[in-house]
């Protein structure tokens, strides 16, 4: 065996360091370690020889990625090339579209943690439809009361100490619990940045899908990002240019809805609470059974499907306990909990959202933000004594988001703040499901999305009680354990 580092990323200011010293710094490129890699499958050579003759011959590297990435079709290859790129100054809404493209990884800059100014993005949309003043003054409202907020958060807060001011570790958590619900009266135009990283051929889709997008602020970041990566890799990062698929599908497909559902007669079917389970796996516990002992034999899924079908309670039990005895709180279960499937409708807040988007291993397609699904108050804005003016601010909001989804519909949602309301479907298996279980349901996790999970979790235990037999938080895992395996999980 011989494992050899084939490269890593490094930042590119280093790389602009050493460009006077360095004799052609065109060549320093990811495309070399995807052209080396492309070659491994046909050629008798080893894979530390195809890289230096990448390296040598920059220029025929490119032409063999061409060739085979788009003539031939093996567009994995453009995976071998990563990127890293800073993203600043874009606002919290096109975050949203950003975050979208699930195979590839960010890192934000949290509200949570971080006490925000006044910048926010005036998008070009309001500007032209002639409401860029009315627009500047609703920001400005709202974040006058974020300010506000966070203070009489703050004083709330510490007289939960039994008075006086808290200093050095306590303060500080203080100060991030009130940054955390002061953060809910800041608008979607507010401005923030991210790290992210991805590679060629995530690169390449992201534009191109944010080239067609309706806002003009995910079409100018399509721009820059293209600029910023195509020297770098332009053999990899060609078809850039939107499509009509993806200009004209949404548009569409929001058109047929219309008409059908209109014809319909019905106005919409109403919710009940935030969390509504629609469907699940049938008999998902039996299902993951019949899984499980498939991949622990050498029998046929049929007959493990019939035989888990007849199993009596307590054995059922038992192929779930062996599957789950050894289980810690930082294990994922058993990929076999893939098989078991839940779709819930969600009704949740910008803030809610800005965290559930991180799960992109789920399936999650959502509705606009919605005025009329109302607002998120934090509960410590209402015990503040702070609900009333935070209402206030709403209202100006909702009246201000009317008048510009009159005049520039597809920007209206930059006015809508953290505490607004949208609706989301979400399909996730049993496994991510846990997953989120242990981020989302644990004590440190922020309660609003603490909230929902809880829901779902308890919506899934439902239906699926062995599957979902130690799904819970991290704080809780212990205790749960404790439950179903009082011997510590000894066999």
């Amino acid at each position: 065996m011989k494992i050899r580092l084939a490269g890593y990323n490094i930042d590119y200011e280093t790389i602009m360091d050493i460009e006077d010293t360095f004799a052609d710094l065109d060549s320093l490129t990811p495309e070399t370690i995807a052209a080396a890699y492309a070659r491994i499958s046909r050629s008798p050579k080893g894979v530390d020889e195809l890289r230096a003759a990448a390296r040598a011959e920059v220029d025929k590297a490119r032409a063999s990625n061409e060739t085979i990435v788009f003539a031939m079709g093996h567009s994995s290859i453009a995976e071998h090339a990563v990127f890293n790129v800073d993203v600043i100054g874009v606002s919290r809404l096109l975050v949203e579209e950003i975050e979208r493209f699930r195979l590839c990884s960010f890192t934000e800059k949290s509200q949570r943690y971080v006490l925000l100014k006044d910048d926010y993005v005036l998008p070009g949309e309001i500007a032209e439809a002639g409401l860029a003043n009315e627009f500047r003054d609703l920001v400005a409202r709202q974040n006058s009361f974020y300010r506000r907020c966070y203070e009489g958060l703050l004083a709330h807060l510490g007289k939960g100490e039994g008075g006086g001011h808290p200093d050095g570790e306590r303060r500080f958590a203080l100060e991030g619990l009130a940054k955390e619900d002061a953060r809910y009266c800041l608008s979607l135009a507010t401005q923030t940045q991210l790290g992210m990283t991805a590679n060629a051929r995530n690169v390449e889709l992201m534009i191109r899908r944010l080239a067609a997008h309706p806002l003009g602020e995910a079409r100018e970041f399509a721009r820059a990002l293209f600029k910023a990566t195509r020297n770098v890799a332009p053999s990899l990062i060609r078809y850039t240019e939107a499509t009509d698929y993806d200009r004209l599908t949404r548009r569409e497909l929001t058109k047929a809805a219309e008409g059908i559902l209109s014809e319909s007669g019905r106005t919409g079917r109403a919710q009940n609470g935030d969390v509504e389970l629609i469907w699940f796996t049938p008999d998902a516990d039996d299902r993951l059974a019949a899984f499980l002992l498939h991949s622990s034999s050498q029998r046929p899924l049929g007959e493990c499907l019939a035989a888990a079908a007849s199993l009596s309670p307590a054995r059922k039990e038992e192929i779930f306990h062996a599957a789950l005895r050894r289980l810690g709180p930082h294990d994922p279960v058993l990929r076999e909990f893939e098989y078991a499937d839940l779709v819930f409708e969600l009704v949740v807040s910008a803030s809610c959202f800005a965290q559930l988007k991180r799960h992109r291993m789920a399936t999650l397609t959502t509705q606009a933000y919605d005025p009329s699904l109302g607002v998120t108050v934090p509960p410590a804005v209402a015990a503040a004594g702070l609900e009333g003016e935070f209402r206030e601010v709403m209202e100006k909001t909702k009246e201000t988001y009317e008048r510009v989804r009159r005049a520039a519909p597809e920007a209206a949602s930059y006015c809508l703040t953290n505490a607004h309301r949208r609706r989301v479907a979400m399909k996730v298996n049993a496994r991510e499901l846990y997953h989120m279980a242990r981020l989302r349901e644990d004590a440190h996790a922020q309660w609003d999305i603490r909230h929902l999970v809880g829901a779902m979790i308890a919506r899934a235990r439902e239906v699926m009680p062995l599957t979902m037999t130690l799904a819970c938080g991290k704080d809780r895992f212990p205790g749960l354990f404790a439950e179903v395996f009082p011997a510590g999980g000894a066999s």
